[in-house]
């Protein structure tokens, strides 16, 4: 059975709640802008949490493992 947490900028977040994931990292050329090159993790209600490419493949896999698609992730990965 998939695992129905994974964990993305140190915070522990249900499969459940994860809208879409980006396929490209974020850029929008303010310089004080904290999550450039980050992929972010649209949850339910308009959050957002920040991925690292690592993350964020994580995310896709735990999805597809999930929805019944795709391989289980790896024990231990969250």
């Amino acid at each position: 059975m998939a695992e129905v947490i994974c964990v993305i900028d140190d915070k522990h977040v249900p499969l459940y709640r994860i809208m879409w994931v980006s396929d490209l990292p974020h850029f929008c050329g303010n310089e004080d802008c904290m999550c450039e090159g980050r992929y972010e993790v649209r949850l339910e209600m308009d959050e957002s949490v920040w991925a690292s490419r690592e993350e964020r493949d994580e995310v896709l896999t735990a999805l597809e493992a999930w929805a019944g698609g795709g391989p289980e992730p790896e024990e231990g990965w969250n």
